[in-house]
C-alpha cells in the first residue's frame, strides 16, 4: 500500500489500517494545498480554500488537518519528501556545484524562494512553525552536508554548508542577482580553500 507524502509518523500509521477512500482523500487534500501553497503562498492556505479545490467538504478537511498550520506542514512535506537532488560522482567540487546550481535553481524559479518566506517570516512563533524551518534544513542541506562529509574533517562540514547555501542565498533572495554557474564555482572553491581542502580547479 502507497502512502501519501505529507503526512506525520501519527497519519502514516494510521494510513496503514485506512481504506483506499481515505488515502485517496488524504492524497487529493494535500495535492490541494500543496499546489495552493505553491501558487499563492502561506496565507492563501485555508480550509475552506483547499476543501474547493480538493472536492471535499471543509469538515472533512477539518477531521484530518485541524489548523492551517497542519495543512502546511502536510505541504512542505510533500515539498520535501519529493525533492530531487543531483546523484553525487565523488567529485567534491563538481557535486557541490551541481547541489548548488540546483538550489540557486529552485530559489530563482522554483518553489523555495515561497516556502521559505512563508516559514522564516512566521518563525520563533510556535513549535510546530521551528519544526518545519528545522524540516526544510534538514531535506535542503542533508545531500550536502553527505557530500562535504566524504571529503573534509567533521568539524569543517557544517561551517562550510552554511556558507555555501548561505552565499547562493544572498545572492539571489537579497542582492536579486543571479547565482550563475561561475559565481557558484569560485564560491565553491573559496569555501574548500577556507576549510583547508585544496583541490580546485
Amino acid at each position: 500500500m502507497v502512502v501519501p507524502v505529507g503526512l506525520t509518523a501519527v497519519e502514516q500509521v494510521e494510513a496503514d489500517s485506512a481504506d483506499p477512500r481515505v488515502l485517496r482523500t488524504r492524497r487529493d487534500v494535500v495535492d490541494a494545498a500543496t499546489s495552493l501553497f505553491l501558487e499563492e503562498g502561506w496565507s492563501a492556505v485555508t480550509h475552506a480554500e483547499v476543501a474547493r479545490r480538493a472536492g471535499y467538504s471543509k469538515a472533512t478537511v477539518y477531521t484530518h488537518w485541524p489548523t492551517r498550520l497542519d495543512l502546511i506542514r502536510a505541504s512542505v512535506g510533500q515539498i520535501c519528501g519529493t525533492a530531487k537532488h543531483p546523484q553525487p560522482t565523488g567529485d567534491l567540487r563538481a557535486d557541490l556545484v551541481r547541489e548548488l546550481v540546483d538550489f540557486a535553481g529552485d530559489l530563482s524559479h522554483g518553489h523555495l524562494a515561497r516556502v521559505l518566506g512563508g516559514v522564516l517570516e512566521r518563525a520563533g512563533s510556535g513549535a510546530a512553525v521551528d519544526e518545519l524551518r528545522q524540516q526544510l534544513w534538514e531535506e535542503g542541506a542533508g545531500a550536502m552536508q553527505a557530500i562535504l562529509r566524504l571529503h573534509l574533517p567533521p568539524d569543517a562540514v557544517e561551517p562550510s554548508v552554511a556558507l555555501l547555501t548561505g552565499g547562493v542565498l544572498v545572492r539571489v533572495a537579497f542582492q536579486g542577482r543571479p547565482a550563475t554557474k561561475a559565481f557558484i564555482k569560485d564560491l565553491v572553491d573559496r569555501v574548500l580553500a577556507s576549510s583547508g581542502h585544496n583541490d580546485t580547479h
